[in-house]
């Protein structure tokens, strides 16, 4: 009678703090709650995405006259570029793979560096290079296998995919179904490696300084990971300790049924 008792208290309890985690902390931005409008801060300093070694570019050259640059886009079977590209989905573009050494070798240009640029330096540099011999050409580049990685307290940890050059932590969370009623919303790490350097940073999301931090936009490669709250904490040693203890005691149970039925049959 004192365990059940016990066992409900405890339950009770655990209702309670979930109840009130749930009031106090699952809200974003909570010092903006006293203001009806305002403004947020932006990031200091350009935001920026550098192509690496491994990012695929698809980059498309047009100009007034399409017969002018089609020889800037040429298909896969032409030998001196095979293996360095492959269609793309649509037409008039190749996507290129960036290779150890951070270059790309185009149709008629050759190689070309690209680490370390944006894909808007890419662009206007490869646009200098045909203007030479093409009147008014446009070049678009554009990354298509940006990534980062999700794990935590989110809905559905995954790698998120996108090709849009501003994706923010927010964006990431989204994708993957927002953050759990479990998780610490001022404990979301992002994880980065620049320079040979792995580094990680704290954001708090309950609070709109946020938006200032060089880590509220991601680059290539980053890990978003979500921490448990104390609640998802205190309940996964819960379920171990009850799991430890149900498989100690099926092992006794077992344990006495093969004593008891060898005791059966030798007295038999």
């Amino acid at each position: 009678m004192k365990s059940r008792l016990l066992i409900v208290l405890i339950a009770a309890a655990t209702l309670l703090s979930c109840n009130t985690n749930k009031e106090n902390t699952l809200a974003y931005f909570r010092d903006l709650k006293t203001q009806e409008m305002g403004s947020l801060p932006m990031p200091k300093g350009e935001y920026k995405i550098l192509i690496q070694p491994d990012d695929e570019l698809v980059i498309s050259v047009t100009s007034a006259v399409p017969e002018a640059t089609a020889v800037y886009n040429l298909p896969m079977d032409n030998p001196a570029i095979r293996g360095n590209l492959r269609m793309a989905t649509q037409p008039r573009t190749q996507t290129y793979i960036v290779d150890e050494k951070g270059d790309v070798v185009l149709p008629v240009l050759g190689r070309v560096h690209v680490a370390g640029k944006t894909t808007n330096a890419i662009a206007e540099e490869i646009t200098g290079m045909i203007a030479q011999n093409v009147k008014d050409p446009y070049v678009r580049v554009d990354i298509v296998n940006f990534s980062v990685d999700v794990m935590g307290e989110v809905r559905a940890p995954q790698r998120v995919f996108t090709e849009r050059q501003h994706f923010t932590v927010l964006d990431a969370l989204s994708q993957c179904g927002d953050l759990t009623e479990y998780a610490q919303r001022d404990c979301v790490y992002v994880i980065r490696t620049e320079n040979g350097k792995r580094e990680y940073h704290r954001l708090n999301l309950n609070s709109s300084d946020v938006f200032n931090s060089p880590y509220f936009y991601l680059k290539q490669n980053d890990v978003i990971y979500v921490e448990p709250n104390k609640i998802r904490v205190d309940n996964s040693k819960y379920n171990q300790h009850n799991a430890f203890r149900l498989s100690v005691t099926s092992t006794i149970v077992s344990g006495v049924s093969v004593i008891a039925s060898l005791i059966i049959a030798l007295t038999r």
